[in-house]
């Protein structure tokens, strides 16, 4: 998944109105924003496959310690705990429950789309998935029907405060869509660090995100 993730970081606002948009995309990506660091480090592996999926020429041989359902339950909590410290006056336990819990919802998402290379945990043992990425109708239908829900959420529990707060999240959300089309129907990566790098970029998003939220604010029920 990539536009689902940002989907549940968009949504996740009107559970968490007091949270930064910055945050809540931090939170949604958080496994894809420390997996391309262990990949450079050489503590989780993947190869340049094309035609193992219909989606992604991507082989995930091995990310445990950022993607393994034990691992992203461990990462949320963390999360929520370094959120508490740092904004221990707004942190209320619903919130740190939002955060921990859009942080966990990358494991889902990709159980959905993966092969079966999904991790419980590190070490030896299952993997899964129910492989969405076979289909690229099905991939597409499922992420923007994710998108538009998630946007729509969002627009009802925010409002912008000036022109930046509007044309900046659909920039971003421009940008997004942009980037997963050339991802799904470009050539495929030349290699494993070429990814691993491209990968950085997340954090622009994060940084978007921030800056979006400057310019809108939670709308009055």
């Amino acid at each position: 998944m990539f536009l689902s993730h940002f989907a549940v970081g968009l949504a996740a606002k009107r559970a968490a109105p007091t949270v930064s948009l910055g945050t809540l995309i931090l939170a949604c990506q958080l496994a894809d924003i420390v997996w391309p660091n262990f990949v450079l480090l050489g503590m989780e592996h993947l190869a340049i496959a094309p035609g193992i999926t219909a989606v992604t020429p991507l082989d995930f041989i091995s990310y445990p310690y950022s993607h393994s359902l034990v691992a992203l339950a461990l990462w949320g909590v963390l999360t929520a705990m370094i959120y508490f410290l740092l904004r221990s006056r707004s942190a209320t336990f619903v919130t740190l429950v939002v955060i921990a819990s859009v942080v966990f919802s990358h494991w889902v998402l990709d159980y959905i789309s993966h092969r079966p290379d999904m991790p419980l945990a590190p070490g030896d043992g299952p993997k899964f998935g129910l492989e969405l990425w076979r289909s690229i109708p099905a991939t597409l239908a499922v992420e923007f029907t994710m998108l538009a829900a998630g946007l729509r959420v969002y627009l009802g529990a925010t409002q912008a405060r000036d022109r930046i707060g509007s044309i900046g999240l659909w920039a971003m959300i421009a940008v997004l869509v942009v980037l997963y089309l050339a991802s799904v129907f470009g050539p495929p990566p030349p290699s494993p660090e070429a990814v691993a790098w491209s990968a950085e970029g997340v954090w622009l998003f994060v940084a978007w995100g921030y800056w979006i939220d400057r310019h809108r604010s939670a709308r009055v029920a």
